[in-house]
């Protein structure tokens, strides 16, 4: 996972029921709109180290998300995501970039889920690389920003707690995992002097490492904090900031 934002979400509901399975879209609550925020990127000793931009623009039933985290070193991640929002988030196309620290671009991947096509290189210098693979992706494959639309919706269609979808994660080089949202326990959260109860939930692949133990090696695992409400909002992300395991908080 890459750092997220926080956003608010805002809109109107949809009769919905769950996801069957991985690749399902899933159905909306609530409607997607023109959103623009900043929010602060912290290390796992609450230090500041940078920031992140996000801006989601919506026109008839297309949605375009673009999330830039910028950081003190002068590295950044950026995730963009085109979807159809007509009752489900149907993902259509996207992609993901890493610079290091010199703005030199380490990860670029380009996913065409229409297309089932995923486009790669990454690394820099003589030990660049590159793919062009075919890949099966359904209108249910999300990541980045859409992962918290996914996690808004999640009520609507998660089943027994759990709710999966299908992502394209950099590891750098691209995979195709199947993740899981499940839904854990009420925690408090501290706030500048105030107290949250929020939600929790965690972000795992579905496959156990005992099984496959490469995933514990490239899978995303994280937890967000959720406050209630009509819609729900973010309150807090923990995790990593991408396949190079490090630690962030956003809240």
């Amino acid at each position: 996972m890459k750092a997220v934002g926080i956003i608010i979400f805002a809109g109107m509901s949809y009769a919905a029921v769950a996801a069957a399975s991985p690749g399902d879209p899933v159905r909306l609550t609530w409607d997607e709109g023109d959103i623009a925020g900043m929010s602060t990127i912290y290390d796992s000793a609450r230090r500041e180290i940078g920031y992140i931009d996000y801006r989601q623009h919506r026109q008839g039933d297309r949605l375009t998300t673009v999330r830039v985290a910028r950081f003190r070193d002068g590295s950044s991640d950026e995730d963009s995501a085109e979807a159809r929002v007509a009752g489900i988030l149907e993902t259509l196309s996207g992609r993901s970039i890493i610079r290091n620290e010199r703005g030199e671009v380490t990860v670029d991947i380009t996913i065409d889920v229409t297309a089932g096509r995923i486009t790669a290189a990454w690394g820099t210098g003589s030990d660049r690389q590159t793919s062009d693979e075919r890949v099966a992706l359904p209108k249910g494959t999300y990541w980045g920003p859409l992962i918290f639309i996914v996690l808004k919706n999640f009520e609507a269609n998660a089943r027994d707690g759990r709710l999966e979808f299908r992502t394209v994660a950099p590891t750098p080089k691209p995979r195709v995992l199947d993740m899981a949202l499940t839904q854990r326990s009420t925690e408090t959260l501290e706030r500048v002097g105030l107290h949250l109860d929020a939600e929790r939930f965690d972000l795992t692949p579905t496959v156990h490492w005992a099984v496959d133990p490469i995933v514990r090696l490239i899978a995303p695992e994280a937890a967000f904090w959720m406050t209630p409400g009509a819609p729900p909002s973010l309150a807090r992300f923990r995790g990593p900031r991408n396949y190079a395991r490090q630690g962030i908080v956003i809240e």
